[in-house]
């Protein structure tokens, strides 16, 4: 009977657990719908701003600004975008396999969520900077990792900056990618759109499209061409990292929804065998209580 008492303990604390994973399930759902809504949405305003870019690009004008600057090979920042909770799945070891390819001895590391800073330090990596979500200000966020990294950048601190995040493809398919952000190299294709159904543009067919642009269209530029690149170029940075955040907040949602799901399913498919081990057990038990009352009764016959 202690065997029975065991099972039935285990199927109450299944069922609490599957509860709970529901709920969030739940819960994920609906951030998840809101958070791909934004991601996808971002992409035409990062498309039409890449847009902008390359016809500047195509003027002929010499354009030189610091954030362009080509510097020989050394200290590499990386800002890595990942999650402040878990429950998602592999999303985060997925993500964390890409910093493995960066030398420890020449990278630094930014980091925009929990997760990722410790993973950072406990794999003896340098965490210079650690940004926390803010689920509300997210544009506010991007702007200040955008622009910390960009002040070292300038300061000479660091010589290349780069973004490690989990791209949102389908809810159930999130793919960790690397991107170049610092030294502005390609401006067209700076804030080119993500395109889960096609590959970015290439540099050579950017290119090509702005020379065809700015052979439609002759632009003055007021005061000058370089008061205007200032601004566009903080913008479409700004703009950049936040795209990302929201491919790597969209990314996140999904992979939680999926992960609480197949947990609620796993919890469910356990209590259905305990259940049934259970009902077993109870019948061989009141089996053999049948047994020993007939063989008492015809003992005393």
């Amino acid at each position: 009977m202690a065997n029975l008492r065991d099972i039935r303990r285990r199927i109450r604390s299944v069922n609490n657990t599957a509860q709970i994973t529901r709920a969030m399930q739940m819960v994920a759902a609906a951030k998840m719908r809101k958070a791909q809504q934004a991601a996808v949405q971002g992409r035409p305003y990062a498309t039409l701003l890449g847009e902008v870019l390359r016809e500047i690009s195509g003027t002929g004008a010499q354009l030189r600004h610091a954030l362009m600057a080509e510097r020989p090979a050394g200290t590499t920042v990386v800002v890595v975008v990942s999650t402040d909770k878990g429950l998602c799945g592999s999303l985060n070891s997925n993500l964390f396999r890409e910093l493995l390819h960066y030398d420890p001895t020449k990278t630094v590391f930014v980091a925009v969520g929990r997760k990722g800073a410790q993973f950072i330090v406990r794999s003896h990596r340098r965490l210079i900077a650690e940004f926390t979500w803010r689920e509300t200000h997210m544009l506010g966020m991007a702007q200040t990792v955008s622009r910390f990294v960009s002040g070292l950048f300038l300061d000479g601190d660091v010589d290349r900056a780069e973004l490690v995040y989990t791209d949102f493809v389908s809810t159930l398919r999130q793919e960790p990618r690397r991107r170049s952000f610092l030294p502005v190299r390609e401006i067209g294709s700076l804030v080119a759109a993500v395109d889960p159904k096609g590959p970015a543009v290439a540099p050579a067919a950017a290119e090509e499209q702005a020379g065809r642009l700015s052979g439609c269209v002759d632009f003055t530029f007021e005061p000058s061409i370089g008061a205007v690149l200032q601004p566009l170029l903080v913008l479409a940075l700004d703009f950049l990292l936040y795209q990302v955040i929201l491919e790597a907040r969209a990314s996140e949602n999904s992979a939680r929804m999926v992960a609480m799901k197949s947990a609620t399913d796993n919890a469910r498919e356990l209590v259905r065998d305990l259940t049934l081990e259970y009902n077993k057990l109870r019948q061989a038990a009141i089996t053999g209580e049948l047994i020993e009352i007939s063989t008492a009764l015809s003992i005393r016959g």
